[in-house]
C-alpha cells in the first residue's frame, strides 16, 4: 500500500508542478520514447539476468507490494514456537522432536503457528539446525559459525533482486539520453521547418531524458532500496532464531533462550517481557 501511495505522490508532484507552469500534457505523451527507454532497459535486464534472477526479482516485487514483511505478531509467534519446542526438548529430549522436524507440515507443534510454517527460509533454518543438534555433538562456537554462514549466504541471495533492479535504475538516465539523441536526429531532418515545429520536436526529444531520470530516481531506484530493506528484514528474523538456538545450546533453559531472542528483535516490533510471558502461559494451557 505504501509503495502505491509513494508512486502516486511522485507522479502527482511532478505532473502537478508541470501543470502549474502551464505545461502541455500532450507533449509528455511520447510512445516512441517510452518504447526506446523501457524496451532497452528490459532487454538489458534479460541479457544480464539468468532465469533464476528473473524469478527472484518477480518474487521480490510481489513481496514488496504486500504489507509489512514482518510484524510484531510474526516475532511473537516465533518466540512462542521456540518456547514450546525448547520445553519439549528439555522434558523429553531431542529425539522427541525428530518427527516434527522431518514433517513440520504435519507436526502438532508447527501447525499451531501457520505464519511461521509459511516462512520457508525460517522454517528450514530452524529445523535444519535442530536436526543438526540431534545427530551431532557440534560445539556452540562451531554452531554459531555455521549459523552465521547460513544467514550471510541467505542475505546475499536475498539481495540479488535489489542489485538487479539497481542496475536497471542506473541504466535509465543513459537510455533516456539515447532516446533524446534519436529525437534530435529526427529533428535535424526538420531543420527547414518553422520554429514552432522545431520547438515541438526538440521538446519531444527532451521528454526521453526526463523520463529516464524520473524513472531512475522516482521509481526504479526506490524499488531497489525497498527490496534491500526486505532482505535486511529477513536477516533480522533469522538472527532472532539464531540467538535463541545458541542460547539454548549454551544454557538449556527455554526461558533464557527465548529472552535472548526477544532482546534481539528490532525495538519497534519487540514484545514486552510481560506480554510474551502472558502469551506463552496461554499457549501452554
Amino acid at each position: 500500500m505504501f509503495v502505491l501511495i509513494g508512486a502516486a505522490i511522485v507522479v502527482g508532484s511532478v505532473l502537478g508542478g508541470y501543470l502549474l507552469e502551464q505545461g502541455n500534457m500532450a507533449l509528455l505523451v511520447q510512445p516512441a520514447e517510452l518504447l526506446i527507454i523501457f524496451g532497452a532497459a528490459i532487454g538489458g535486464f534479460i541479457i544480464s539476468s539468468p532465469m533464476k534472477v528473473i524469478q527472484s526479482v518477480k518474487a521480490g516485487l510481489f513481496r514488496m507490494l504486500s504489507s509489512r514483511i514482518y510484524s510484531a505478531s510474526d516475532y511473537l509467534e516465533a518466540l512462542v514456537l521456540l518456547s514450546e519446542i525448547f520445553f519439549k526438548i528439555r522434558k523429553e529430549g531431542l529425539v522427541a522432536i525428530e518427527a516434527d522436524l522431518d514433517e513440520p507440515e504435519k507436526s502438532s507443534i508447527f501447525k499451531k503457528y501457520p505464519k511461521f510454517l509459511k516462512n520457508h527460509h525460517a522454517l528450514a533454518f530452524l529445523t535444519d539446525t535442530l536436526r543438526t543438534l540431534t545427530i551431532t555433538d557440534i560445539e556452540a562456537h562451531e554452531l554459531a559459525s555455521l549459523l552465521d554462514y547460513e544467514i550471510e549466504a541467505h542475505f546475499e541471495e536475498a539481495l540479488i533482486p535489489s542489485k538487479s533492479i539497481a542496475n536497471v535504475a542506473d541504466s535509465l538516465p543513459g537510455l533516456g539520453i539515447v532516446a533524446a539523441v534519436l529525437g534530435v536526429v529526427i529533428t535535424m531532418k526538420k531543420i527547414s521547418e518553422p520554429p514552432e515545429v522545431l520547438g515541438h520536436s526538440i521538446g519531444a526529444a527532451l521528454v526521453g531524458t526526463f523520463l529516464g531520470v524520473l524513472m531512475c530516481y522516482g521509481f526504479v531506484g526506490p524499488v531497489s532500496r525497498n527490496l534491500e530493506s526486505i532482505a535486511n528484514e529477513d536477516r533480522e528474523f533469522l538472527t532472532v532464531l539464531k540467538a535463541a538456538l545458541l542460547s539454548f545450546v549454551n544454557t538449556p533453559s527455554p526461558q533464557v533462550a527465548v529472552e535472548f531472542a526477544r532482546r534481539v528483535i528490532p525495538g519497534d516490533l519487540r514484545p514486552t517481557f510481560l506480554e510474551l510471558e502472558a502469551v506463552i502461559k496461554k499457549a501452554k494451557k
